[in-house]
């Protein structure tokens, strides 16, 4: 996957990401302190951190002989701009639909609704 949009959706698909993220909206922690609650190794949640880091969603900094890791907001701008301009269109589109309907609603007022019509035809 070449672009970010891409890589930071496929890293965010996995569910244990997605609690390591939401964790991390919390404040910085270490490795060991975010693999602590899961039934999984060190390791594991070491890769898993790889994947988020590598799609731009953490980043991890020298801290003594402690390697925090922090989360990186900015990317989160990106997915909700992206997410922003289809809700929009919905939006429009649903706007649209709306306004129809309305239209069919007040030129039609004097059409037999559904149930009548069901009733008329037993």
């Amino acid at each position: 996957m070449s672009d970010q949009l891409s890589q930071v959706f496929a890293a965010l698909a996995d569910p244990l990401r997605r609690d390591l993220v939401s964790r991390l909206s919390d404040g910085d922690a270490t490795v060991g302190d975010l693999a602590a609650p899961y039934d999984v190794s060190l390791q594991a949640v070491s890769k898993h951190l790889k994947v988020l880091e590598q799609a731009g969603l953490v980043s991890r900094s020298k801290d003594a002989q402690r390697r925090p890791v922090h989360l990186e907001a900015e990317v989160f701008d990106l997915m909700t701009a992206w997410i922003e301009r289809y809700r929009r269109q919905a939006e429009a589109r649903y706007q649209r639909l709306d306004a129809v309907l309305a239209e069919l609603d007040a030129d039609g007022a004097d059409l037999p609704t559904p149930s009548r019509t069901r009733g008329a035809a037993s």
